[in-house]
């Protein structure tokens, strides 16, 4: 039995019938332990205490937050959440597309993905209020909003954290794979500047094991001086790039300002890949110190993803004007194989072996936590069982990797499969059920009309993103 049932949630700051608000209870108790330990904040804890009686919630005062971010931080955090294998493959991507289609279409993308994440966390906001929680993460936020809908709406409500869930898993898993085709080329692109002709999948398989080891590191702040050295390297990483891009004749001759049609879906996917940080938005927000900051109109997010949209843009573009139909999946692979090149892909590979585990780990709470932990109940060898599961996600990311070994197809295909629906149509439907019964009129026209054509286009991008992808892996095979 998974922790979601149709009439609400499971487990720690949750909440259960539709009508009730067992959060008021949870709020109280804390106001009072709160009270008791830290005098100093006990004026203030009554002001919120007199605001809940008199009716009024607001969740963002009653986040309990032990080390709370400032906006700077969060802004960092959601730059450094969004820059990863994506950016490197935005030029492939603008070789479908065509460097001017290229340029408008990232714009339009990034505009629509920071639309629907303002129609998430303003949904959360709301639900929260009404509920009287402090926070809900985004599968709880979508059986929310689906609660709150039409009656087809809550009929299906009970599926809705599920098929998050399910995105999310499958996202987090193809990322996981996408991560270890990169390392594989990256290093065997290395052995190749020396005259050394190594299998992929070799190196692959030799990256296997450190791989497991990371990934069974339950606690992340183990991680984190590993994770400061991989934004570092990163960094470097970036800047050889920009040199090597900007050493190369600047010249349209040869390249294309508008790509083939039928490789548009490929453009697509591979940009919802880049932009989409649906999966970090939610927890940045809620750790911040000042939320209400993070959805307004000059705040972390529109700043964050205008700066986004622009370093991506600019990848693609310059990416594809460097090096034209030449251009590889990842462009460290189209950068030249002298020493500055090998060192660039030696160090976004240690920086990748790093991320994986960050990548990996809410997979594996999802998996373990939601869905095993409650049918494991009872049993003593639950630590043995949960390492387990962390050695399979691993190894099936590496099955997955080895199975389709082309890192442009890979992030196009969980790019459309998954973040169409994470980031575009179920953000358009929780937005819908949430305020069903509040809009009137002109408004609830308008954005009717709106969200039906977000989700429309969630569906789309999904099925003709997905099945373009999958064909271009077959015909890769068949050619080979």
């Amino acid at each position: 039995m998974s922790g979601y049932d149709n009439q609400g949630f499971a487990g720690d700051g949750t909440y259960g019938n539709h009508n009730e608000y067992p959060g008021t209870e949870t709020n109280k108790n804390q106001l009072a332990r709160h009270s008791k330990d830290n005098g100093f904040f006990t004026v203030e804890l009554n002001d919120r205490k007199k605001s809940l009686e008199a009716g009024e919630y607001d969740p963002y005062r009653w986040r309990d937050v032990e080390h709370p971010t400032t906006d700077t931080e969060t802004f960092l955090h959601l730059l450094k959440g969004s820059l990863g294998t994506g950016i490197l493959a935005m030029p492939m991507a603008f070789y479908h597309s065509g460097y001017l289609l290229g340029a408008v279409g990232t714009a339009i993308i990034g505009f629509l993905c920071t639309h629907c994440i303002h129609l998430l966390i303003r949904a959360e906001y709301e639900l929260c209020k009404r509920r009287k929680v402090a926070v809900m993460s985004y599968p709880e936020t979508a059986l929310a909003g689906f609660q709150e809908g039409p009656p087809f709406q809550r009929r299906i409500a009970f599926i809705a954290p599920h098929m998050v869930n399910i995105f999310l898993l499958i996202y987090q898993l193809g990322s996981g794979a996408v991560y270890t085709i990169f390392i594989g080329d990256n290093i065997s692109g290395v052995f190749a500047a020396h005259g050394i002709t190594v299998n992929v999948k070799l190196v692959m398989l030799a990256a296997l094991l450190p791989l497991i080891l990371i990934n069974c590191v339950k606690n992340l702040k183990y991680l984190a001086p590993l994770s400061t050295f991989a934004n570092i390297i990163t960094m470097v990483s970036f800047g050889i790039i920009a040199y090597y891009m900007f050493s190369r004749d600047f010249t349209f001759d040869g390249k294309e300002p508008f790509g083939e049609v039928k490789n548009y879906p490929l453009f697509f996917g591979t940009v919802l890949f880049a932009l989409e940080a649906i999966g970090v938005i939610m927890p940045l927000e809620n750790e911040m110190k000042t939320p209400q900051n993070f959805g307004s109109p000059f705040g972390v997010l529109n700043k964050g993803m205008v700066v986004i949209t622009i370093l991506y843009t600019s990848m693609g573009f310059f990416g594809y004007i460097a090096y034209g139909s030449s251009v590889q999946g990842s462009i460290s692979l189209s950068i030249g194989d002298d020493i500055p090149g090998q060192i660039c892909r030696i160090l976004l590979s240690m920086s990748i072996y790093v991320t994986h585990g960050l990548q990996l780990y809410p997979a594996i709470k999802t998996v373990w936590d939601i869905y095993l932990l409650p049918l494991l109940t009872g049993s003593n060898h639950l630590v043995l069982l949960e390492y387990v599961t962390r050695v399979f996600l691993v190894t099936f990311c590496f099955v997955l990797a080895v199975a389709v070994p082309y890192i442009d197809l890979f992030i196009s295909l969980f790019g459309a499969l998954t973040l169409s629906g994470l980031g575009l149509f179920i953000p358009a439907m929780v937005d819908m059920g949430t305020y069903w019964h509040q809009r009137t009129g002109k408004t609830r026209i308008f954005t009717m009309i709106k969200n039906c054509l977000i989700i429309l286009l969630g569906f789309f991008g999904l099925i003709v993103g997905t099945s373009t992808s999958l064909n271009e892996i077959i015909n890769k095979f068949s050619n080979e």
